[in-house]
């Protein structure tokens, strides 16, 4: 195995996938949850957003992106680790996602070990 400093996104969601697989569909629950809520609420979320490294519109098409691949994705992203990680992890898609990572880590229904797993691989 490579050392961690030098894996790309996608190893380290296949990494994060297969050591706490169990963990996955909760966590794509809270990714299909979060993506509709920020896209049901644009409007409140672009009046917010504060000078940052892009666009509330860019995010949003993250966001449209991630849906789409949990749309047509489904359950492969939960059983199959190289789906999960190339589908959701792979280019400019992985800003949003990585972030979503890190909000469901704070959530109370995150497994410590869980969280503790993102923070090594991808904070």
């Amino acid at each position: 195995m490579q050392p961690l400093k030098i894996l790309n996104n996608v190893q380290k969601a296949r990494l994060l996938h297969s050591l706490l697989y169990e963990e996955i569909p909760k966590f794509l629950s809270f990714l299909t949850e979060n993506t509709a809520h920020i896209l049901t609420n644009r409007e409140a979320i672009k009046a917010e957003w504060k000078e940052q490294f892009f666009t509330a519109d860019l995010w949003f098409s993250f966001a449209e992106d991630v849906t789409r691949k949990l749309d047509r994705y489904g359950r492969e992203l939960q059983r199959n680790s190289p789906v999960f990680a190339e589908q959701l992890f792979e280019g400019y898609n992985a800003l949003y996602t990585v972030q979503q990572l890190i909000n469901y880590g704070e959530t109370a229904q995150a497994d410590p070990k869980f969280t503790q797993a993102v923070d090594l691989l991808f904070v």
